[in-house]
């Protein structure tokens, strides 16, 4: 399948690294879309008056009183140049429109956004490195990125961004906030931070790095012992995680810690690859069920998989979201060992990516995924067979119990 075809579950990274569109377990497939017309050339405002054009939509809702108020604002409003640029009020129309689902995950991106969008899922960004998401109208750290410099300054998932630059956050448009937390590398952004258990908001100074996006490392422990740290599912992850299998299974492992903590996603298909390693025979690994259930799908593990028989530990936390899910849900689903942590971030719908022929998209909840036992995840998440709290103090002393009760629960068995 072609990369233009993938399917991905992701809290997708922009060079903040920013989850544009709020993201974590959305599917994107990528999908051109001719608007109903047949000229590849058409302009924006062509192209939008293609998917209005007539007097009645398919539900026939009437759309003459959209077309008056684009009348009258056009030839009334104050500021002649506010309305000059017909792109523009073409781009705050169909936005009204998307966001009139009030579904957080449906999107309309401008091209400007849609390349970020597309920048997001391949090569260096220049940033700090974290993943955000969008909940009640608040940016909401979900996971900083493995040595990013959000991580190191102490950025943690739950935080919510109050202020950028002494801006109020909720002031702004999303893309407004992207680009004030981006920004050339060396340079700094101050992030107002209100954090749960702290009284007062407080200032995060990070400065901007180029983030090179980490996708898989191997940990000796002790005791035979083995962490495999998979921070993201992207298209480094399958060659490079089916090189440390290979190297894994030389090494005749007594135990396996899977750290998916704080992995916001990737692509789909290789989280059913990852999980194919684990989990014999070819069983469901999730299922994809659409407004029309004729078109409902369900994906299988390959049925050769060589790490079965390890013992299994898999660590998650609220920074755990999307295909990192789906990994942990399935491998809880089937027994095939123990989820520890906290409780991941829960997101469970589809979304499907409408490129548009003038650069920008459309991304639209399609969907919903399911675990193999049918268990819908969206907003709950997945709880941990063991819970292990992760306090601020035991960031703050270099201490990770999580961690530690996972070894020990390998080393006890």
């Amino acid at each position: 399948m072609s990369k233009s075809g993938r399917i991905i579950s992701y809290f997708i990274i922009f060079g903040l690294v920013f989850v544009f569109g709020w993201e974590s377990a959305n599917f994107y497939l990528q999908k051109q879309l001719d608007e109903g017309s047949t000229d590849k050339n058409v302009s924006a405002v062509e192209a939008f008056s293609s998917i209005v054009a007539g007097n009645t939509i398919e539900n026939k809702v009437s759309l003459d009183p959209f077309w008056k108020v684009w009348s009258i604002v056009e030839k009334n409003y104050v500021d002649r140049d506010a309305v000059a640029d017909n792109e523009d009020l073409k781009d705050g129309a169909i936005k009204g429109l998307v966001d009139s689902l009030d579904d957080p995950y449906s999107v309309y991106m401008t091209e400007d956004e849609t390349s970020e969008f597309d920048q997001s899922l391949h090569g260096e960004l220049d940033g700090i490195g974290a993943e955000l998401t969008v909940e009640d109208r608040a940016l909401v750290v979900v996971s900083p990125l493995k040595n990013s410099p959000a991580e190191n300054a102490g950025l943690k998932p739950g935080d919510t961004v109050f202020k950028i630059d002494g801006e109020h956050a909720a002031d702004m448009s999303l893309f407004d906030a992207i680009m004030s937390i981006r920004g050339e590398k060396g340079t700094t952004v101050t992030l107002t931070i209100i954090r749960e258990g702290v009284d007062e908001p407080f200032d995060v100074n990070i400065v901007r790095d180029t983030i090179e996006i980490p996708s898989v490392e191997l940990e000796n422990l002790e005791d035979g012992i083995y962490r495999i740290n998979l921070y993201q599912f992207n298209d480094n992850t399958l060659p490079e995680f089916e090189s440390l299998v290979n190297d894994l299974v030389l090494l005749e492992p007594k135990g396996i810690i899977l750290d998916l903590r704080n992995n916001g996603g990737g692509y789909l298909e290789i989280a059913v690859d990852v999980l194919s390693e684990f989990i014999e025979g070819k069983k469901k690994a999730v299922s994809i069920e659409r407004r029309n259930h004729e078109d409902d799908q369900t994906m299988y593990l390959s049925g050769n998989p060589r790490l079965a028989n390890i013992p299994l530990i898999v660590l998650i936390n609220g920074g755990s979201a999307s295909a990192s899910e789906i990994v942990a849900g399935a491998i809880q689903d089937y027994k095939r060992g123990t989820v520890l942590g906290e409780t991941s971030f829960g997101k469970g719908s589809v979304q499907e990516v409408f490129k548009l022929n003038d650069g920008s998209s459309i991304r639209l909840t399609i969907a919903k995924w399911l675990t193999p036992d049918g268990n819908h995840i969206d907003k709950t998440g997945i709880e941990p067979d063991i819970e292990v709290e992760f306090t601020n103090e035991d960031a703050e002393n270099d201490n990770d119990p999580q961690l530690n009760a996972a070894l020990e629960y390998l080393k006890n068995l």
